[in-house]
């Protein structure tokens, strides 16, 4: 694609034979007009993007100085030629210091002329090229960031209130908007996920991989850039669709239909996709995740695409009851609380004692449904062997009673407990660990994934342990310990912002930056500038 030159001089032959003489074609450039004066060729700068300006300097209503002083003032992002009949140093130097890329005399050297424009288009060009790309890494490192809030928001993890400084700015008018939610998983008790069962930690954390990528992939390649994809857990994905015009529910389904068919068509394994009904905010986010996961367990036959909404989900009085003490005793397991473990079991067994046969009958599929996902859960947390793991499997692809559901339950209370002995001793040892290496690393980017890979447990039961210990995320914790040191280094050295700026993992200065206001309401050079003056 050519760019564009505008040609400004008050001598009009003097710009017939610039778009005459000057071989334009050759040079990538199409001349997109011509001005007889600054204020002119300023109108046409404001009107359309041009990336070249030949300039006489003396022209009446506005000279040529003054147009480039104006071109710079209002940040016009053109390069700028000056043409002059007076060879006088004063000019020069101004020119100069308004950023002029070469100052020639008239009559003009054509010759010469084409020799320095091609110099500077082809400069100007390599750095257009630099620039998108380290705007495409900004881009990437800003999607990056928004599924990790995306992720502890979808969790319950995060405050979305206005004094979470997290989501101010940018984050605060992306989690405004609406979003389309899709959840699509593994149907980890069917016949075809037994491979998946079998698969070694290894072979599983490169599939799940694979399939994220295959996601984005075929988000971008669609031309949706406000899609997010987050892998919740082993064999679960949430996908959030940004809907700017709105997308509604077939729009979602749609989108569910062709990622699932991207996912079998790559990595050889069928997912099935639940579908939030409406269109929600950021902070009804975390209620439909659990809505759509909890319809999916609960549907006794999954169809591929499934719609939910509120209504659908909601259970009889007495199965709201037991899914409620089933989340009580996944939590007290999580927490290696075998107290609370044995407490909630005996309150669902009143509950299941309590019920005809018809009505345990009905709460079967559901206690069932209880138990796959707690089997996940507690693989998440390492807390399952891989025999211990495969002999659960096995109990769960037969049908049995509620005893035998029951007594499962018990074989993971014992399995966490063996592994959790003095739990708390072991999850405070393992946070200590994990705060030391984030001291150590702060220097540089560093993901929940590799520190979670660091003490020896998975992404989803480090970002919940983490949280329980330090009150806040990772992503808040890590930007929070980041910006005090920023703060020192500012108010105690005279280390260049750039260097502050990579010394506490900010590759790009312009992140830093933003990132900095919004911690603290100053621009690094401002607050640096407040702390000198104060002496403190």
């Amino acid at each position: 694609m050519n760019g564009k030159v505008l040609l400004v001089d008050d001598e009009p032959h003097i710009t017939r034979n610039l778009e005459k003489v000057v071989p334009w074609d050759l040079l990538g450039l199409t001349v997109a007009g011509t001005a007889k004066n600054g204020l002119e060729a300023l109108e046409k700068l404001e009107a359309e993007p041009i990336d070249l300006v030949l300039c006489d300097i003396r022209m009446p209503m506005m000279d040529g100085l003054e147009l480039v002083r104006r071109i710079r003032e209002q940040e016009i992002g053109c390069e700028v030629i000056m043409l002059s009949g007076y060879q006088d140093f004063a000019y020069t130097r101004k020119a100069i210091q308004y950023g002029v890329k070469d100052y020639m005399l008239k009559p003009i050297p054509y010759d010469e002329l084409t020799g320095v424009i091609a110099r500077i288009m082809s400069s100007r060009r390599a750095l257009l090229k630099q620039q998108q790309e380290e705007q495409h890494k900004l881009n990437k490192m800003f999607d990056l960031i928004n599924e990790k809030l995306l992720y502890d928001i979808l969790m319950d993890y995060s405050d979305l209130t206005a004094s979470s400084w997290l989501y101010a700015g940018d984050e605060q008018q992306r989690l405004l908007r609406p979003y389309a939610l899709i959840v699509l998983d593994v149907d980890v008790g069917s016949e075809a996920a037994k491979d998946w069962r079998n698969w070694g930690d290894k072979e599983r954390k490169l599939w799940n991989f694979a399939v994220c990528n295959v996601l984005r992939d075929k988000l971008k390649s669609n031309g949706l850039e406000t899609g997010s994809v987050i892998q919740m857990r082993d064999g679960e994905w949430c996908v959030l669709i940004a809907c700017e015009e709105g997308l509604g529910s077939c729009g979602a389904i749609q989108w569910a239909e062709q990622l699932l068919a991207a996912v079998s068509a790559h990595v050889k394994l069928s997912l099935y996709a639940g579908v939030y009904r409406d269109e929600i905010g950021a902070n009804q986010l975390a209620a439909a995740y659990k809505q759509i996961q909890l319809g999916m367990m609960l549907s006794p036959k999954l169809e591929q695409v499934t719609v939910y909404s509120p209504d659908e989900s909601k259970l009889s009085g007495a199965g709201q009851a037991i899914w409620d003490i089933s989340e009580l005793v996944t939590d007290a397991l999580k927490r290696g609380d075998a107290a609370g473990v044995d407490r909630e079991l005996t309150h669902l067994m009143g509950h299941l004692n309590n019920m005809s046969e018809l009505s345990q009958g009905r709460i079967m599929p559901m206690l069932h449904y209880f138990v796959l996902n707690l089997v996940r859960e507690m693989k998440e947390m390492g807390a399952l062997p891989k025999e211990q793991e495969d002999s659960l499997w096995v109990k769960l692809d037969h049908r049995f009673g509620v005893k035998d559901l029951l007594a499962v339950i018990r074989q993971l209370q014992s399995a966490v407990g063996e592994r959790s002995q003095d739990k708390k001793k072991q999850s405070e040892r393992v946070m200590g660990e994990a705060r030391i290496f984030l001291e150590r690393n702060l220097y540089r980017d560093i993901s929940v994934e590799e520190a979670a890979s660091f003490v020896g447990l998975s992404a989803s039961y480090f970002s919940l342990l983490f949280k329980q210990t330090f009150g806040v995320t990772f992503i808040e914790y890590v930007t929070r310990e980041r910006m005090e040191k920023a703060k020192r280094l500012l108010a105690e050295t005279q280390t260049s912002i750039t260097q502050i700026a990579k010394e506490v993992g900010y590759a790009e200065r312009r992140y830093f930056t933003k990132v900095f206001m919004k911690y603290t309401g100053d621009n690094p050079s401002d607050y640096r500038s407040k702390h000198l003056e104060s002496g403190s």
